[in-house]
């Protein structure tokens, strides 16, 4: 059996991914903290030092060659930058990394540059500009202000009707960091790609709702005309591995506000209706097999579930088997 790795098991990104690939591979899950569910879900667990630790990727290769690991997923937004540049590292050892370009994953950060990629190419855009910048005459109102790179769910998200609004919050804001965008007024949609040789194998389009930032209720559409818009922006953009873009519709136009290259938290909720993005990857990386699949029309209703972990696991994981590279092995 192929063993996968799969890192910030902790996160609902990580342990999403986790759920996709149970059953049908070896995991090695990782994460910083000793209290991360998904490490007691995997076959195998470690605690790896926090993304900006200089011996993340020596830890987190040593651990791949350890346990033979044919790939690895990221599954934590902070890790994308270290692993995107180190990814030819875990290459040379016969390791796919399941990530995009170091320019595509700095792309998808960064909230002007993805309004800017969007309007360059020809796609609709939210009208987007920096915070430190006055206010445009003709920027449409309401606008949201968001942190242009770092940003995280909802956290930091303000909504402003008019510039005198604006101009209200900018002295409370580290105005270098944040952007005015255009607020769209519609349907929210996420929609899940697979991309793999230069072009997009699959898409799937999931209308959502919100609650504090993460897809509450997720409703899988099949929307021929949306999926081909989505795959297009993909094309051009040409991540690698899963690629996840969040839009909303206006008048029938699709305004894409976001994308990241990585799996998403709603991956497991797509995988649910017949769309496994994580499978469909490892099974080309593995044995050359193109992206088949078959969508359901579902409705994904999300709750909490509990998992029960000995005390004792938990203590075993904080204590033994330190590795090189500040890895703790379970």
């Amino acid at each position: 059996m192929n063993t996968i790795l799969i890192t910030g098991v902790g996160g609902g990104v990580g342990q999403s991914i986790v759920k996709c690939l149970q059953g049908r591979y070896r995991l090695v899950g990782v994460d910083e903290f000793a209290l991360a569910a998904g490490l007691y879900a995997v076959d195998q667990a470690y605690i790896v030092p926090p993304p900006k630790d200089p011996r993340f990727i020596d830890c987190l290769l040593e651990i791949a060659r350890a346990e033979g690991c044919s790939i690895v997923f990221p599954g934590l937004d902070p890790e994308l930058a270290a692993v995107a540049a180190a990814a030819d590292r875990f290459r040379e050892h016969g390791i796919h990394m399941v990530i995009s370009s170091p320019e595509v994953v700095d792309l998808s950060d960064d909230k002007l540059g993805t309004a800017q990629f969007l309007a360059k190419h020809g796609f609709p855009a939210p009208r987007t500009q920096m915070l430190s910048d006055p206010v445009e005459p003709d920027m449409p109102f309401p606008v949201v202000l968001k942190p242009r790179k770092g940003g995280a769910r909802s956290r930091g998200i303000h909504v402003a009707r008019n510039a005198a609004e604006v101009d209200a919050l900018r002295p409370t804001l580290p105005a270098d960091n944040y952007v005015v965008q255009e607020q769209i007024e519609g349907d929210e949609y996420t929609c899940g790609t697979v991309n793999i040789g230069g072009t997009c194998g699959g898409v799937i389009t999931m209308r959502r709702t919100l609650r504090n930032g993460d897809t509450y209720k997720a409703f899988v559409t099949k929307d021929e005309q949306l999926a081909a818009f989505v795959k297009s922006v993909a094309d051009v953009l040409q991540p690698f591995g899963a690629c996840n873009f969040q839009l909303r519709l206006r008048d029938g136009k699709a305004y894409i506000f976001e994308f990241n290259a990585r799996c998403s938290g709603t991956t497991h909720c797509r995988a649910l209706a017949g769309f496994n993005e994580p499978e469909l990857i490892a099974e080309f990386l593995l044995n050359g097999v193109e992206p088949q699949y078959t969508i359901r029309e579902i409705s994904v209703l999300r709750y909490w579930n509990e998992l029960t972990v000995d005390n004792a696991d938990i203590a075993r994981l904080e204590r033994d088997h330190t590795l090189a590279g500040g890895g703790r092995r379970l």
